[in-house]
């Protein structure tokens, strides 16, 4: 069941969450990676089916994509895997999607679609936490004030990241930020602005960041003005001004090693009892010319279980029929209420 979905950087944390998933339903995805000597003992261990090939060679990317409906790349940073593997996929007339959360991968994405709709093959990045439940909460608040000309979204991730999320963090936090003004993506600095949020236990702190939706949620919605605010520890607060003055110091060589060895000595990610019990909150605002808003807020289960979940998910879709070609958002293909699906997912508005 399912064989025709390939799993590529099958070893990272989320893929292995993902697979342990889709073995707990009796199905039989193909792990892949580019390193042989990494992903064969996990297949085998998994009783799968596996396939090593790197991304740079495109004939061993084809080979690799034989028979495959769906490819849901796992393998980050994303920037620098996502082009060449969905590049493979119009060749091979599969689906892409991955789990990204990273605007440039977005817009180049979408910069693909019309060769996407023309190879009937769907490019559906950012299936997991990023963009799938923020996604969904967009085409709400668009459904609840169809005249909207700004949306704010906003989340609280109750957890710690894992290595990967970690290392792309530390990997742009020197960029700067990013909003969506009249409809253009636009640069701002890191942490431009901070906003009181009230998930549903009072107003905290959070800070802007250039977190995926300020691409998708223009594609999903139309609305022209975006911005996306994060619940964030002091530190990473205090590191995100920093890199305002200090960017290239943050972004030179010896400081990016130094953190990410510091990234590596900790545990992969959330352990099994902090994924059944973590939570994640999300609030968005939707406002019009006029002045009318309309808010909402959203309560998931914790960020790394609803990835495996929904890109799992999705993966079965596309790879049974379900699937659009084209760039597409989860909510332009699934609908606003796509999340409502998933187990411990409850949305309130607010107005």
């Amino acid at each position: 069941m399912h064989e025709n979905i390939l799993i590529y950087g099958a070893n990272g944390y989320t893929a292995e969450l993902i697979t342990e998933l889709a073995k707990q339903e009796g199905a039989k995805p193909i792990l892949a990676g580019r390193s042989p000597d990494k992903i064969a003992p996990l297949a085998q261990r998994a009783g799968l089916v596996h396939r090593a090939f790197s991304l740079d060679d495109p004939a061993a990317v084809a080979k690799g994509l034989e028979g495959i409906a769906a490819v849901l790349n796992c393998a980050g940073p994303f920037s620098r895997t996502a082009k060449l593997m969905a590049e493979g996929c119009l060749r091979a007339k599969a689906h892409y999607l991955d789990i990204t959360g990273e605007i440039e991968v977005f817009e180049s994405m979408a910069s693909m679609t019309k060769r996407a709709v023309e190879a009937g093959v769907m490019l559906m990045p950012g299936t997991g936490f990023d963009v799938v439940p923020s996604d969904c909460l967009a085409a709400h608040l668009k459904r609840r004030l169809p005249d909207a000309t700004e949306l704010t979204l906003a989340f609280q991730a109750i957890g710690r990241p894992s290595r990967g999320t970690a290392t792309t963090m530390i990997e742009n936090i020197h960029r700067g930020g990013m909003i969506r003004r009249g409809g253009k993506l636009t640069p701002v600095p890191a942490a431009w602005q901070m906003k009181q949020i009230d998930f549903g236990k009072g107003p905290i702190q959070t800070m802007s960041i250039p977190w995926g939706d300020v691409s998708t949620a223009f594609h999903s919605t139309g609305i022209p003005n975006i911005q996306v605010f994060m619940a964030a520890p002091a530190q990473l607060q205090m590191m995100a001004k920093l890199s305002r003055y200090a960017g290239w110091l943050i972004g030179s060589g010896p400081v990016q090693a130094l953190l990410k060895k510091q990234i590596q000595t900790g545990p992969a990610g959330p352990n099994a009892e902090e994924r059944r019990t973590g939570k994640s909150l999300l609030w968005g605002e939707a406002k019009n010319a006029a002045g009318r808003a309309v808010h909402t807020r959203l309560t998931t289960g914790e960020g790394y279980a609803l990835t495996a979940s929904t890109a799992w998910d999705i993966a079965k879709r596309a790879a049974t029929g379900g699937a659009q070609p084209g760039f597409r958002t989860p909510s332009m293909v699934f609908g606003p209420d796509f999340i409502l699906e998933f187990d411990g997912v409850k949305r309130e508005d607010l107005d």
